[in-house]
């Protein structure tokens, strides 16, 4: 049984919604701000290429690039190779939003973390620390180690 009660999820969660709701007010939903984290990642990706990435259908695709764009988070540049393609570019605009996104998380962990003593705040950010280098670690290794554990639970069931 997950003894955490899989509170960080429960707590993320939480962060989501507040986050969500805070970036509404900049007229982006989650799924636009996905997009755009997709592009801020990966400067001068296509439509086709995002679209990959984001498993999103052709159509989708268009419509939120032409939606980013018209809100001014989005630029289309020509493909110096290939004229009948274009590139995606995040704007000043966009690069704003990740900080505006990152601080509305920030405030929300700030408000939290003052339930707890400087003593505990300590603790808690080194325990979480730990945890956030095993994630990490384990990402960077292709999940290999759960992908192992969660087949071998599957066969087992």
């Amino acid at each position: 049984m997950d003894s955490s009660r899989r509170q960080m999820t429960k707590i993320a969660r939480e962060v989501s919604k507040f986050t969500t709701r805070m970036l509404r007010i900049d007229g982006v939903g989650p799924a636009e701000y996905d997009f755009i984290h997709g592009v801020r990642k990966n400067p001068g990706i296509t439509q086709a290429e995002l679209r990959a990435l984001l498993t999103l259908d052709k159509g989708a695709c268009a419509r939120r690039t032409a939606s980013l764009e018209s809100k001014g988070y989005l630029r289309r540049d020509p493909d110096a190779a290939d004229g009948r393609r274009q590139r995606l570019f995040a704007t000043e605009k966009a690069e704003l939003l990740k900080n505006s996104k990152a601080s509305v998380e920030a405030l929300y962990y700030e408000y939290l973390l003052k339930a707890l003593t400087a003593e505990e705040k300590e603790q808690f950010c080194q325990l979480l620390e730990k945890l956030y280098l095993r994630s990490r670690t384990e990402s960077k290794a292709g999940f290999s180690h759960l992908t192992q554990r969660f087949q071998a639970g599957a066969a087992s069931s």
